[in-house]
């Protein structure tokens, strides 16, 4: 259920967060299920427990988990209307240094714009579509 890549340019707490909010959005994990205690996470991906938790921790902060103590961690339910305006903010900006990153490389604003919805259509699709570049 969860990998991590110890060769990846990324850390290991990101790629935990990164693989939890993944399987919450997809629904792997629904709301208010229990996530696999720190303990138990970290013997079963062979980290270091701080590592799980500083992971948990944020997770938490964004709103994706939520604990109860002396029970467990859990999966928030979906609220769409809590919509974080920073985090919309720096996503943004992410997106936008990855456009003019491509653009800077030579992909015409066409292109940029079909791999944009293609992306928006199936966020979770591996690969991308034959045809770019």
């Amino acid at each position: 259920m969860f990998q991590i890549n110890l060769r990846s340019q990324q850390s290991i707490y990101e790629q935990i967060i990164d693989n939890i909010k993944e399987l919450i959005i997809r629904g792997v994990l629904p709301e208010d299920s229990e996530l696999p205690s720190i303990r138990e996470l970290s013997r079963t991906l062979t980290v270091n427990p701080n590592t799980v938790q500083k992971a948990f921790k944020e997770l938490e902060r964004e709103g994706f988990i939520y604990k109860v103590k002396g029970r467990g961690t859990f999966v928030s339910p979906r609220q769409d209307s809590r919509i974080d305006p920073q985090a919309v903010r720096k996503i943004c900006a992410d997106i936008r240094n990855s456009v003019q990153e491509l653009s800077f490389i030579g992909v015409p604003a066409e292109e940029i714009q079909q791999m944009v919805s293609d992306i928006a259509a199936d966020p979770f699709a591996e690969d991308t579509k034959e045809g770019y570049l």
